[in-house]
């Protein structure tokens, strides 16, 4: 089963994936009661948990898919979408509600094109809501990567995203580069026939 499953679900997974669950599960004893940590470190290495790999983890550890399945959509730490290079949190609570935070998802969602809770088609940003941040004093709070930033307005989100943006572009040029001399064959200006 192992091989056919990770060939089928491996199209959309970044290079490496499956190196990186079968180094995982070298290393983790297959145990049931290994359940949660094996998920958090493939989370971890994959950034989500892909299907193809909860059904790996369930025959690693001899449960059951459901049961895998299980545990993994009842707690909120896992992840079985992909998520965006950036997240973007916006807090729906009273303070940071009444101060106009609203405003600041709706330009968010619109500027994206994406709603709470969904990542943008390139995987560069992943928008949410939360109820509440505890950081009331300096809404509307809106937290980039775990960073806090306060007293925000539609104007200050939309150009954090845009110096988000122009970063990982200017990041992902550098790593197509870098690719590329690496690349078997001597690189982007080797001629091929």
């Amino acid at each position: 089963m192992g091989e056919s499953v990770l060939r089928a679900g491996f199209s959309e997974e970044a290079p490496g994936a499956e190196e990186s669950l079968s180094g995982i599960l070298r290393i983790v004893e297959g145990r049931p009661d290994n359940l949660i940590p094996l998920l958090q470190r493939v989370q971890r290495a994959l950034g989500y948990l892909p299907e193809w790999a909860l059904l790996e983890v369930s025959d690693h550890l001899g449960l059951p898919s459901a049961k895998v399945f299980g545990v993994a959509t009842f707690y909120s730490q896992f992840r079985l979408q992909p998520i965006g290079r950036h997240i973007i949190r916006v807090c729906r609570g009273t303070a940071c509600h009444v101060r106009g935070s609203n405003r600041i998802l709706k330009e968010i969602q619109n500027h994206l094109r994406v709603l709470p809770g969904e990542t943008t088609e390139d995987r560069l940003f992943t928008l949410e809501t939360v109820a509440c941040f505890g950081s009331c004093a300096l809404a509307p709070v809106m937290v980039v990567d775990d960073t806090v930033h306060g007293r925000m307005n539609p104007s200050k989100g939309l150009a954090m995203l845009h110096s988000l943006g122009e970063e990982a572009t200017e990041s992902s040029v550098i790593e197509i580069c870098d690719s590329l001399l690496t690349a078997p064959g001597g690189g982007p200006w080797t001629m091929h026939p």
